[in-house]
């Protein structure tokens, strides 16, 4: 019998590329929850042809999970085999900002989803798909293991580890078949314009000075395992087959990388030069941390490798980006986001 998936957030940057893994990979049937708020554009599910390449094995249904899921949504989505939470704000500023909206949509909304996971008998999996952000800010040399204690340093972060224990719980109360990932820096094929990679492209293209974050000296930018999103759901699918009740996963991108060196990994790609400043903005901005870094060796040591390598998915999706430059329209105020 074909297997069921629901995927919350299925119309955001990882949602979007898992819906298309998920087609190409397997023959199950996908019910994409989506809100389509700020930055969750349903005009990714229709660019990736969702509904011609999945033989209408695709079906969308609209809700805002900071509110419970009712009969009538229940009803739509039907009877599933495997959830993967990933619809969540992400935004660091925003929750600096508004707070309560992240614990309303990251710690509300997965109580609510959670919720419902206990009305389905024959659920075999609950992802819950968290950030690398828990664990706070990683000391040069230092890469955080899944049994390392949580140190949020902003609201974003504090909701992801909140939304973490309470899946945990669930899963120890209820019964729950829940396992989390811890999932680092995503890029891709249609992300939003206020993430790092659009904003270089952008800015490069055009000539135009880019800002590095660094530390206090000016000397040393920001470093990221930067990860594409379709390698994270090569990820998730595998580790849907072979996780642990309550287990938790780092998906860990296969290069670290500073700032600086990626915008000008960008620039030679681009063949463009590259104009930038380094600015001590985590001093002025609390809440943002220089280095976050996750030990990937358990998933490794499961038998799981990446598709693609950091450099070919990364020359993919700048020259991919260039050639649709619609994507590098604000996704917010963009008429075609309706």
């Amino acid at each position: 019998m074909t297997k069921r998936i629901l995927i919350t957030g299925a119309a955001g940057l990882f949602g979007h590329h898992f819906v298309e893994h998920i087609i190409k990979n397997t023959d199950w049937e996908i019910v994409a929850l989506v809100r389509l708020h700020r930055i969750g554009a349903l005009r990714r599910l229709t660019d990736i042809g969702a509904w011609v390449q999945g033989q209408h094995r695709v079906a969308v249904v609209w809700h805002d999970f900071r509110s419970p899921l009712n009969g009538y949504v229940r009803e739509d989505i039907g009877e599933v085999d495997y959830i993967v939470h990933a619809g969540a704000s992400t935004h660091v500023d925003e929750s600096i900002t508004y707070p309560e909206h992240f614990v309303y949509d990251n710690v509300v909304g997965t109580l609510n989803i959670l919720q419902y996971a206990r009305t389905l008998p024959n659920l075999k999996w609950l992802n819950y798909f968290s950030t690398d952000e828990v664990y706070g800010p990683a000391p040069l040399g230092v890469f955080f293991k899944e049994t390392d204690a949580y140190n949020a340093t902003n609201p974003y972060s504090a909701t992801k580890a909140g939304a973490e224990q309470l899946v945990n719980a669930f899963g120890n109360t209820y019964g729950l078949p829940v396992f989390t990932t811890n999932t680092m820096n995503l890029i891709g094929e249609r992300s939003s314009t206020e993430k790092f990679l659009p904003k270089l492209i952008r800015l490069i293209q055009a000539g135009e000075t880019v800002t590095i974050h660094s530390d206090p000296t000016r000397t040393r930018a920001g470093q990221r395992h930067y990860l594409h999103a379709r390698n994270a759901a090569a990820a998730i699918l595998f580790l849907l087959g072979k996780a642990e009740r309550r287990g938790r996963y780092n998906v860990v991108g296969d290069k670290e990388v500073d700032n600086l060196t990626l915008a000008q990994m960008v620039a030679d790609i681009l063949g463009k030069p590259l104009h930038y400043e380094m600015v001590d903005f985590h001093s002025s901005r609390p809440g943002h941390d220089l280095r976050y870094a996750l030990d990937g060796s358990k998933l490794q040591q499961m038998g799981f490798s990446y598709p693609k390598s950091f450099e070919e998915t990364l020359e993919k999706c700048v020259r991919w980006t260039v050639a649709h430059p619609e994507w590098l329209v604000d996704v917010e105020t963009n008429p075609k986001n309706s």
